[in-house]
């Protein structure tokens, strides 16, 4: 039986240390909660903006195809991994280029 990951694109997965490690790391943190697409790539696009190269976005979701769409529409303009809570919480960490 495939499994979700077998049929979505979504970027690399971050363990529980590494995630909270870099949100402490994170230059801005957008809460997306209650979001849905298109809201949070739009947002995402604006927060890379007012970051410099090498900074960190962070951006925090209960929307599940954020986790794919979010990496998509910022495209490469940003390295993207994901964290996945055990609570149907997300996050999306956006390393700007």
């Amino acid at each position: 039986m495939p499994s979700i990951d077998d049929v979505t694109d979504t970027p690399d997965e971050l363990s529980d240390d590494q995630a909270e490690d870099l949100l402490e790391d994170a230059d801005l943190v957008q809460d997306m909660m209650g979001e849905v697409c298109p809201y949070p790539q739009v947002e995402a696009k604006k927060g890379l903006q007012q970051i410099d190269s090498g900074d960190l976005l962070v951006q925090e979701t209960d929307h599940v195809p954020c986790t794919e769409n979010v990496p998509r529409a910022v495209g490469d303009d940003a390295d993207a991994t994901v964290w996945r809570s055990g609570d149907a919480t997300y996050r999306i960490y956006l390393r700007k280029r």
